[in-house]
Order: C-alpha cells, then structure tokens, then sequence
C-alpha cells in the first residue's frame, strides 16, 4: 500500500463530493445547460480518478511505474476539472480565468498518458522468466541486506556517537529497498510460475518453496512499515546503549514502547494461528508455536528445576580465582587463540570488541566475532569467544555457491545457536577441552593460576549457582534466565503487561525463578541488546539450541572413535568436520526437527540434555 497516493485519492474524491453537491444545489439555476454539464463532466472525471488513485494506492506494491503513473492521474485531474471549474464560473465572480482554456486539453493529455501507463504495467511481460532468474533476483536482496548488515556490524563497533541519526536514515533506506525487491511483482509471478515447474531439481524445489513463503510474507508490510521499523530499531538502540551505561531503564522506555507497539502491529499483519507470539517466533524458528516452546519450559521446570536445587544445595566448587586483574591484552590473544584452534578461519573474518558479545555475516567469506573482556572477570572472555566462534564457523561451513539462496543460510536460530552452544558447554566446559588447553591460559597468566590445577579449574568452570547475567549463567540454570525472558515477552506482545513495569517484573521473575535480587536496571532489564533491535522471539532459540547442541554431540561421539582423545590434544578438526557433512553444508536444505531427525534418528528429545548434566554433575557434585 501506499498511502501517500491513496490519500491523494481520498481528497480528490472528497472535493468531488463536495463540488458536485455544491453545484446541484446552488449553481444549476444560474448555469446555462451547456456550462451545466461541463461542470458536472469535470466533477465526473474528478471522482472517476480519485477512485483509480485509492485502488492504485492499496495495490502499489503490485503494479509498476507507480509513482509516475500517479503523478499523470493527480496532475491530468487538477489542470482538467479544475481549469472546467473556473471556466464555468468565470462569468459570475467577475474575474475572466479564459487564460486556462488551453489548460484543459494538457489535463486531459495527463490522464490518457496516466491511463496508457497503467495499461503497460498490467500488460507488460515478466522480464524474469527461469531459475536463472531467480538467482540473480534473490541474490541481489541478499546484496542489499549484507550491506545493511555491515553498517549494523558498524554501528556496534566503531560508529562515533553523532552518526546515530544519519546511520537510522542510510538502514531505513536500505531496507527500503530490499523490501521493494522482495514485493517486486515479477518476482512474485516468477516465484509463482516457478513453483508448478516439475523439472527443477530437489535443492530447487527447496528454495522456490522458501522464498515463494517468505515473498508471501513480505506483500503483508508496507514500504512504509519496514522503514518506520527500520528508524525505530536504530533508535532503540542508541537509546539502550546510553540507557544501560547511565544505569537508567526510564532513557529506554519511550523507544522501546514505540518499538513494542510495532512489534504488536507486526504480528496482526502477519497474522498468527494460535498466539500473536507465534508471529514474531517463526521469523526465528520456523513453524515453532508459542504451545511449543512452553512444552519445552515444562520439561525444564518439571525435570530440571529439582536436579539444579539439588546442586545449589550441594558445597560449592571454589571459582573465586577467576575474578582476579586479567590483563586485557594477554586475554584478547588467548581469545585469538582458542578460535583458531576451534578452526575458525582469520582470513574469512575478524573478531573486534562491542559492549554485547555477537556473530555476524557478511558472506561465507566474511564472517566476523566480537567479544567482550573483563580484566577482573576471566569468564567474560574465554565464553564469549568460544560462543560466538560458534556461530561463526556455522556460517564460513555455508556453501558459498548457495551465497543469497535459502540454502545458503542457516535454518533456524535454534540450530544456529546448537552450534555456539556445542562448543561453548559441551566442549569448552568439558575436561578434555581444558586438558588441552589450560597449560597455555597459565602461560598467559602464571601469578593468577599458580596455585590452581586442571581439576580445580575443570570444576570452576562448571559451578552451578545463580547469577544476575544471562551470558555469564551456567549451563543449567542458564535456562532459567531464558524462561523469565519468554514469558516477559509473551505477555508483552500479548498486551497483559506494559513497557513501563518491565523493571520491576523482571525484578519479581528473578527473585521467583533465581531467588537473587536484581541490584540495578543496567545490571537486570538492560542487561541484552535484544530488544533494542526488535528481536522479539529470539530468547527461546538460546533454550532450543543447548537442547540440539547434547543431542548433536553425542551422536558425534557415536560416529567419531575417540572424539574426546582429540580434543585433549587440541584437534578439533574430526569435530569440525562432523559439523561440516552433517549440519553446516545443508543450509535450509531441512527444517530444524527434519535436520534433527536425520543425524540423530529422532526429532529433538529433552532427555539427551537431562541425561547429560545429571550424569555431568552427579560426578562435580559427589551426588
């Protein structure tokens, strides 16, 4: 829709309303019969096109040369009936308007041109007419969208303050414009056509069926919401930079209630089955219902909940060491050095530093880490690394001639997130890893960890207590903290709760699930960059993601003969390379419960998970 044409429309039919009444019942006694039906002929024309604007307004996403035909219609409407108008009345106001009598037939030239315009647009041939040119279409959005990406990649590690507006305005227009090709009419014909085709080859087929539901999609937003989201998000974002460093949720709250009102109107657009949750949650783990993801939470209350009091209950393993002054510099190159291990790929990315730890491609080429480095905090690091090297190398697995198609991305965020999780918990924080590893990070630090052996830091590194830090929580009650942030974002979405109480909610939930006070805001609901960039339905993929992770790595052990022995000597490569056949070549090529069920032989299973850290942590804990 546009609603600057179909305001166009609106007007114009109003003055025609208003004209058109205002002569039938002042001006037909003192009109002659010939100026009578001029007039009434000009008020006819005027509200014939005022309605062909409101149609071409609500179906411009459809048709071409919009704003070139709309011009014609709006321009051809003023200068014909309105120039009839003065002529008409000329005589009775006293005022000769006989300069306009030329004016008319250039109005009537605009509408003919306006009207041939149309026709060619409804008429004309799709350019677009094979696979072919398909690629070439759904990589030109990818194009546009990794662009965009790098100015958000931008805005997150190196942007100065002062370009926050500027940057909005260039992220607006960008999504503009790759929402403008994923509406682009012969694309939807071709995706159309494309999807009867019985000669395309199953990887096609695949990507036809994605993209011709995601061009569905799409025709639901206007040009005009995508971009209003698009500044939105930008500012909400600079707001909870600034919000979280003054320690003030009240400098957040206004843009992220602009943003959460979006959210809500989102999810009407899109439309949704059973919760209007469910519409945000799909964009990160298709077909995934909100019914789903509390079934998830239920196994973790109901099975996990009473395992983890139990360890809380338990001595506590000492970790105090970890909390010492860790030279920022010397913990930057451990960091380097624990994703080249990890096989993460220098040339084809770069790690930087941001105030929230993140992955982010640009390409399977261009796949770039940042992380976080706390010098009283070693934990903040070492897991930030690992995490997102994680994603990364999920990314640089992509085939890079699947590069825009489908299949060329990851499928879900549930599965994404297995492979940073896999790495962060089931590997980092097993004793292999450090066997590995730990000789090295005394290396970098021998006055810290003098005193400390491989045993004591194996447990430290698996102390089970809770925290106020989602990305500083263990692997156990981590889960927690993701529980809390569902239901908040359920009610928000559902409206049963406002932007405004989120502070002291999200106090309650902590002090409910975690028993711990929330001493801050900075601290506790501007704790994550999530919501600042509208990623509503993004917290349930981290819960998924640990699920598929246990799942994934004890198949890896099944298949590769002694997996741990080679992670005690520092090769990660037979993993890697598991990772590489088994989930990262695929892409799309399977949905997330499909891809699941093809490399473990069943869809996912919670009792993988429980399986694995009652077993884990029966043995920390001497239960």
């Amino acid at each position: 829709m546009n609603k600057k044409i179909a305001c166009w429309g609106a007007t114009l039919a109003l003055l025609a309303v208003v004209i058109g009444a205002f002569s039938a019942h002042t001006l037909k006694d003192i009109f002659t019969l010939e100026q009578m039906r001029s007039f009434e002929t000009a008020v006819r024309y005027q509200m014939y096109h005022a309605i062909i604007l409101l149609i071409i307004g609500f179906h411009a996403d459809r048709l071409k040369k919009v704003a070139l035909m709309s011009f014609f219609f709006i321009a051809g409407t003023i200068l014909f009936s309105f120039s009839i108008y003065l002529l008409c009345i000329q005589d009775f106001i006293g005022q000769s308007f006989s300069i306009l009598g030329p004016i008319t037939p250039i109005g009537g030239i605009l509408l003919i041109t306006a009207w041939i315009t149309l026709l060619l647009s409804l008429i004309k041939k799709n350019k677009m007419k094979t696979y072919k040119d398909y690629k070439t279409h759904v990589k030109k959005i990818a194009d546009v969208n990794l662009s965009a990406a790098v100015l958000h990649w931008d805005q997150e590690v190196n942007m100065p303050s002062m370009g926050a507006a500027f940057r909005a305005q260039q992220l607006a227009t960008l999504s503009e414009i790759s929402h403008g090709f994923s509406v682009d009419a012969d694309y939807g014909k071709l995706l159309e056509e494309l999807d009867v085709n019985r000669n395309l080859l199953k990887d096609e087929r695949r990507n036809i069926d994605l993209s011709l539901k995601a061009f569905r999609k799409s025709q639901k937003y206007t040009a005009e919401f995508v971009k209003n989201q698009s500044i939105s998000i930008s500012e909400a974002f600079q707001a909870w930079n600034k919000a979280k460093k003054e320690n003030d949720f009240s400098i957040f709250q206004p843009k992220l209630e602009k943003l959460v009102k979006l959210k809500r109107e989102e999810c009407e657009l899109i439309g949704y089955s059973e919760h209007p949750y469910d519409a945000l949650l799909d964009q990160y783990e298709p077909d995934t219902k909100t019914s789903d993801i509390e079934k998830v939470f239920e196994d973790v209350k109901e099975k996990l909940v009473p395992f983890v009091k139990k360890l809380m209950n338990q001595k506590q393993n000492e970790d105090t060491f970890m909390y010492q002054d860790f030279d920022q510099q010397k913990q930057w190159d451990f960091g380097i050095d624990l994703l080249k291990q990890m096989g993460y790929n220098f040339e084809a990315g770069r790690q930087d530093l941001s105030s929230h730890p993140f992955s982010i491609h640009f390409s399977p080429h261009d796949v770039r880490v940042t992380t976080r480095i706390d010098k009283d905090n070693l934990n903040e690091m070492i897991w930030s690394c690992i995490h997102e090297g994680g994603h990364a190398l999920y990314e640089q697995g992509l085939l890079k001639e699947n590069y825009g198609l489908p299949l060329g991305n990851a499928i879900s965020l549930g599965i994404h997130e297995s492979q940073s999780r896999l790495w962060e918990n089931n590997v980092g924080r097993c004793l292999p890893y450090w066997e590995a590893n730990f000789k090295l990070l005394q290396s970098y630090f021998p006055n810290q960890l003098k005193n400390i052996n491989i045993s004591e830091f194996y447990q430290a590194m698996n102390v089970v207590k809770p925290s106020l830090i989602r990305t500083n929580a263990d692997e156990l009650t981590y889960h927690l903290h993701i529980l809390i942030r569902f239901e908040i974002e359920k009610a928000l979405i559902e409206g049963s709760i406002e932007v405004k109480d989120l502070p002291q909610i999200w106090n309650e939930k902590y002090k409910e699930h975690l028993n711990i006070e929330v001493v801050s805001d900075r601290e506790g609901v501007l704790q994550d960059i999530h919501w600042s960039h509208g990623s509503f339905g993004y917290f349930p993929t981290y819960s998924l993601g640990s699920f598929y992770a246990t799942q994934f790595y004890q198949q890896a052990k099944k298949e590769i003969v002694d997996l741990e022995s080679f992670i005690s000597k520092g090769n990660m490569q037979p993993l890697l390379d598991w990772l590489r056949t088994n989930i990262h070549c695929h892409g799309k090529r399977y949905s997330a419960q499909d891809l699941c069920e093809k490399v473990t032989g069943e869809k996912l299973n919670f009792d993988y998970f429980l399986s694995y850290v009652r077993k884990k942590y029966q043995s920390l804990y001497n239960l």
